[in-house]
């Protein structure tokens, strides 16, 4: 998918773009994935999309299907590009292609304090679907426990 207006691209990743994912990775979460499970990332489960400008890597997002279920499992942006709407165009490509691939649900989980991601799922249909309390490790002046909940939440396509 090419974006005419902005020259953005969407495009399959392979294993080759590892390190291109964790450098964007890397910059754009407090906790990282590591380079090994981004690395895991790769096979028949897996879809890995990545968006571009000029054959640089500005973000991407990680899909597992099973059957019909389909969990979004990462998805960023570089920090630098944040705020051009990279976020919703991969998004929506991530949706557009598991409906193709005939998922019902996308599931997904956000750290409590991601308003901003929070806000973009919601405007796009999702819906929160549960809590995982003291999920993800956060900076002790957000959390006196240094813990924050996980925010679950499903988008189902309406037939």
């Amino acid at each position: 998918m090419t974006d005419n207006g902005s020259l953005f691209s969407i495009s399959p990743l392979t294993p080759e773009n590892v390190q291109e994912m964790y450098a964007v990775e890397s910059q754009a979460h407090t906790h990282p994935w590591s380079l090994v499970s981004l690395e895991g990332c790769f096979g028949h489960l897996y879809r890995v999309l990545g968006i571009h400008q000029h054959n640089k890597l500005l973000g991407f997002a990680i899909v597992q299907q099973i059957v019909d279920e389909a969990t979004l499992l990462d998805i960023c942006v570089s920090p630098i590009s944040q705020g051009q709407g990279l976020g919703k165009k991969l998004l929506l490509q991530v949706l557009a292609e598991a409906k193709a691939c005939d998922a019902v649900v996308m599931m997904l989980e956000v750290r409590e304090s991601n308003i901003a991601a929070k806000s973009l799922y919601e405007a796009l249909g999702f819906v929160e679907s549960g809590r995982r309390k003291n999920y993800y490790p956060c900076e002790l002046s957000l959390n006196a426990a240094g813990k924050e909940d996980a925010i679950l939440m499903d988008y189902c396509w309406q037939d």
